[in-house]
């Protein structure tokens, strides 16, 4: 009896259930990603600097955090990261470092 043939013109399909089911989570955990994002930057552009209060600016560097190891997520711990993935995430990343810097001189102006 012979093997069934793999590749190309094969009659046998070949699938792989945990990676559609992975693909399927990725979706959902970027969807969330993104709507979890978008809800920090809004709170977090809206409170702490603008009314010079520490506790609401210490939120929001906490916030920082949380969001910064979100982006290394995408940019370390992926088991395939493409070259936009390392872009945009390598810019937030930057991104959120300068701005965890200027909280915590603006939290340290405002102690004052």
């Amino acid at each position: 009896m012979a093997a069934p043939r793999r590749g190309r013109g094969s009659s046998t399909v070949l699938s792989s259930v945990p990676l559609q089911m992975l693909f399927y989570l990725s979706g959902t955990y970027y969807a969330l990603y993104f709507l979890a994002t978008l809800l920090m930057i809004t709170y977090k552009s809206t409170r702490g600097n603008l009314t010079e209060a520490e506790r609401p600016l210490a939120a929001s560097l906490a916030l920082t955090a949380g969001t910064a190891l979100l982006s290394a997520h995408f940019l370390l711990w992926q088991a395939l990261v493409l070259w936009a993935d390392w872009a945009l995430s390598a810019t937030l990343l930057a991104l959120h470092g300068l701005e965890a810097v200027l909280q915590v001189v603006a939290i340290a102006a405002f102690t004052r």
